[in-house]
C-alpha cells in the first residue's frame, strides 16, 4: 500500500518538508498530492535529488507525484 502525502492547500516549503519526511521513513511507493505547479516542481526536484524516481500525473486542477526508489 502506498504512503500518501496530502499537501493540497499548503504553500511551500510545507509540501517539500512533508515529502522529505515520508522519504526518510522509506515506505515506498509514496503518492504526493499538490495543487500548484510550483509545489509540483519543488517536490519533484527534491525527490529526484534524494534518489527517487518521480512520475507526475496531471489530475485537472491538482497533481499526483508517485515516488519510487
Amino acid at each position: 500500500m502506498a504512503t500518501q502525502v496530502d499537501a493540497r492547500g499548503l504553500s511551500c516549503p510545507q509540501p517539500v518538508i512533508l515529502t522529505r519526511n515520508a522519504i526518510q521513513k522509506g515506505n515506498f511507493p509514496i503518492e504526493v498530492l499538490v495543487e500548484t505547479v510550483t509545489s509540483r516542481e519543488n517536490v519533484r526536484r527534491m525527490s529526484e535529488k534524494a534518489g527517487c524516481r518521480v512520475e507526475v500525473q496531471d489530475m485537472g486542477d491538482e497533481f499526483k507525484l508517485i515516488l519510487t526508489k
